[in-house]
């Protein structure tokens, strides 16, 4: 038994399946909400802003993590931090289900999007540390496939679980699921020797140059790429199971499916992306990205024109698989320009603009559709956020190495 648990602290493969893992679960955990929601509304008669608001609350904490997750990840090595973000946001999980009022819940939500909030930055630290630089591009792909397969998986669990046991155990049940997570982090994430003593040298040698980064331009055109890509992202997941019942007339079980369905396609699209980015687009992420945010953006205005729910599903599912081409290249781009000791603080700040999309969105549209009456201005703010993305894809320059942030050999 020794022997195994040894020869799996020192496969990449399993290493890359556990953060997978860990994604899949800070997905599960987060989008519960999208479809507990409906039954939360009810229960504490919430009209479409406060429903924005219970959904964005989780973000406004996210994102205010996201810098600082990304520096402790530098700071004290990846295992610390994932660590500790999965025991915070399973433990605020597990208070949802306690929620007795909207502001209690807003609070929670907030204090829970805090505690995922260093899991993104500290698993591309991982990737770093388990990874030669050579294949971190594309295992930093595979692992970001899990953001869409957990949109999937989201619906699919938390709908028949609330049906079952009610939203207030489903949220406990999730939670005590991430405690059990933790204890294989524990077991599992132990970074090489050599990384570990390479991290104590490199805090030694130099400090996170975070002023650096801030000031390259590169990194802030990857940023509003990766923050319109998100408006689209959460927008459609925040929204689309309401929308669907609402005013598309389908019931809560069914949609679990047709939500399935997107995500699924957006997860296979980005593993494919990967490997598309690194053998037909190297150097050329700028038209991968921006032609694929220009198709995002036509399959949302057919998707909610449409007067069948048919073609509903279909540009739906359309909007999602194009939209990936973002998440490939906002994850492997860095990986490309920038050395270890700064990819956590960079992954956070880029995550970060992402995250500032995943509060706005969800909020936003709740006011459009009570002002308007309707969710067509609801969906043409999406469309500005792939209008966003394309046009800041495209004037990302010919790769280049960021400068001022080299490796540092640490025996200087």
């Amino acid at each position: 038994m020794g022997n195994i648990v040894s020869k799996l602290k020192s496969s990449k493969n399993f290493i890359l399946s556990l953060l997978f893992a860990g994604w899949l679960l800070d997905y599960l955990d987060r989008m519960v909400m999208s479809v507990a929601v409906v039954a939360i509304a009810g229960d504490f008669n919430l009209e479409p802003t406060a429903i924005g608001a219970v959904i964005s609350s989780f973000f406004a904490g996210y994102a205010l993590m996201q810098i600082p997750g990304g520096w402790l990840s530098d700071k004290f090595g990846s295992r610390k931090i994932l660590i500790g973000s999965i025991v915070a946001w399973s433990f605020f999980t597990v208070l949802s289900g306690l929620a007795w009022s909207l502001i209690s819940l807003l609070i929670i939500r907030f204090l829970f999007g805090i505690g995922e909030g260093g899991y993104p930055a500290s698993s591309q630290k991982a990737i770093a540390d388990f990874f030669p630089k050579k294949e971190r591009a594309k295992a930093s792909s595979t692992m970001m496939s899990s953001n869409s397969f957990g949109l999937a998986l989201g619906p699919l669990v938390a709908a028949p679980m609330m049906v079952l046991m009610g939203w207030r155990t489903m949220f406990i049940v999730i939670g005590l699921v991430g405690i059990v997570m933790a204890i294989l982090f524990w077991i599992y994430i132990r970074p090489p020797k050599e990384s570990e003593e390479e991290q104590d040298n490199l805090n030694k040698a130099v400090k996170v140059p975070m002023k650096t980064l801030l000031k390259n331009a590169t990194l802030w055109k990857i940023v509003l790429m990766w923050f319109g890509a998100d408006v689209v992202l959460w927008g459609l997941a925040g929204w689309m199971p309401t929308y669907l019942v609402d005013v598309r007339g389908m019931e809560i079980l069914s949609i679990t499916i047709v939500a399935a369905l997107p995500a699924f396609a957006s997860g296979i699209a980005v593993i494919a992306g990967g490997w598309l980015l690194t053998k037909y687009f190297y150097g050329q992420e700028k038209y991968f990205t921006g032609i694929g945010m220009i198709l995002t953006s036509i399959c949302l205005y057919f998707m909610f024109t449409s007067s069948s729910v048919t073609s509903v599903i279909m540009f739906y599912i359309l909007s999602m698989t194009f939209v990936s081409t973002a998440i490939v290249t906002t994850f492997s781009l860095p990986h490309k320009l920038l050395p270890k000791k700064v990819i956590g603080s960079a992954m956070g700040f880029v995550n970060m603009g992402g995250q500032i999309a995943g509060f706005l969105a969800p909020l936003a549209m709740g006011v459009l559709i009570d002002g308007f009456g309707t969710y067509n201005a609801a969906f043409w703010f999406l469309i500005g956020g792939g209008v966003l993305s394309m046009i800041a894809a495209f004037t990302i320059s010919k790769e280049k190495r960021f400068s001022g942030t080299e490796e540092a050999n640490p025996a200087q």
